[in-house]
């Protein structure tokens, strides 16, 4: 059993090395208690917070929020409107990739994300992963998250002036350049309210971050 690292918590970025940053990855992300955006519908893992979260019951909580996301995308995929271009919004940190627990890069995939985007992938919708890292690691995440197994149509990192940038605020207009690309957002995906806020997509699935204890 992998036990997460004690440190882990969503804080501010500090000033280090690149190379820690590859390693650690920890977004600047303000701890959120809201999982409701302004358009959609949000489903919420059902877990209790803890002061120290343990990764069978983190797994076994993301399986469950994504065992309701897999039926509604397979229907959803298979009733498209004319012409459109069916896309998945993504977090990064504890979402796609296996940031707080253990110590490696690159990190491991989410395993109950990681199928449910293949299934998504297999189908012809598009994965797009919006996530509050630097754009200084903006390549170690790209290739990271392809070793893993997701298809990257599209990846947004922060630049120096979205640093600046209420979190929110930021993946709200990332979605919105992606609507303006033509791509229909049927589902976004992340674990913390600051991810699924602001609308801009069908319906979002909240993975469990505890009371925000995962980055």
């Amino acid at each position: 059993m992998r036990s997460r690292r004690p440190w882990a918590r969503r804080t501010a970025l500090t000033t280090v090395s690149a190379a820690a940053l590859v390693a650690l990855a920890v977004p600047a992300q303000a701890a959120a208690t809201s999982t409701t955006g302004t358009t959609g519908t949000s489903t919420t893992a059902a877990a209790t917070a803890a002061a120290d979260v343990d990764y069978a019951t983190w797994q076994a909580d993301c399986q469950a929020v994504m065992n309701q996301a897999l039926p509604y995308l397979k229907t959803r995929i298979a009733a498209p409107g004319p012409g459109e271009k069916p896309a998945i919004v993504f977090d990064i940190d504890n979402t796609t990739l296996e940031t707080d627990f253990g110590f490696s890069y690159p990190s491991p995939a989410n395993k109950p994300v990681l199928a449910v985007a293949k299934y998504a992938q297999e189908h012809g919708v598009a994965l797009f992963f919006v996530t509050a890292r630097p754009g200084i690691i903006a390549s170690a995440t790209d290739y990271n998250l392809k070793h893993v197994g997701y298809q990257v149509n599209g990846l947004y990192v922060r630049s120096f002036i979205d640093l600046f940038k209420e979190v929110a605020t930021y993946k709200t207009a990332q979605r919105v350049d992606i609507e303006n690309k033509g791509y229909t957002i049927i589902a976004n995906i992340g674990n913390s309210a600051t991810d699924l806020s602001g609308g801009h997509a069908e319906k979002t699935f909240k993975l469990p971050d505890y009371d925000g204890q995962l980055s």
